[in-house]
């Protein structure tokens, strides 16, 4: 089999040749067909004036001849300044609850929790220099930040709080607010010791 170079060879030329533009039935039933829609179109308009013209308009008579008699209708013209009938009103709970006692039994109240503040821990390190540094950072944001030194299982850590926030909502803010300074690691905790 021998291989074809598809790349170099030449297009084959048409061999038809182009039809004339102008020649043929194309170009004569192409207006043909535009005037007949066109036509079409203008007769329908005008059907359309013709029937809404012999229409009735408010106030004027229309006689109409029926098999048995004749019938004269008056098309009425609605009063401008007439309101309609004023609504009666069909509830009756605004007298039912005028005279309405409600009673609240006090005894059964439960004993109110004191509520805890809040606090936001962003870093425990090993060595003091390391949270000193974090509290830095976080005065530049404009927030004051407490060093805590803690006891753990592990040995002496020392964590970066913020705080104590009476509630969540003001810790959630001032959070915001180290997030948008690069401090993504903050976390909201109940207020320890």
């Amino acid at each position: 089999m021998t291989s074809r170079d598809y790349a170099n060879r030449n297009p084959q030329r048409n061999k038809k040749g182009k039809k004339k533009s102008g020649s043929g039935h194309g170009s004569r039933r192409f207006p043909f067909l535009i005037l007949l829609i066109t036509a079409l179109g203008l007769a329908a308009f005008i059907y359309l004036l013709w029937s809404i013209s012999g229409s009735p308009t408010e106030g004027e008579t229309i006689d109409t001849v029926s098999s048995t008699k004749e019938v004269q209708a008056v098309v009425a013209k609605p009063d401008p300044d007439a309101l309609p009938p004023a609504p009666q009103e069909k509830w009756t709970y605004l007298e039912e609850l005028e005279n309405k006692q409600v009673e609240v039994d006090l005894s059964a109240k439960r004993p109110v929790k004191p509520k805890r503040p809040y606090q936001i821990q962003c870093a425990s390190f090993r060595k003091e220099e390391q949270a000193d540094s974090m509290k830095a950072t976080i005065a530049f944001q404009g927030l004051e930040a407490i060093v805590r030194k803690v006891q753990g299982t592990s040995g002496m850590w020392y964590k970066v709080v913020l705080g104590p926030y009476d509630s969540k909502r003001l810790a959630e803010k001032q959070r915001h607010i180290l997030q948008r300074g690069g401090l993504n690691g903050c976390q909201i905790w109940l207020w320890e010791g």
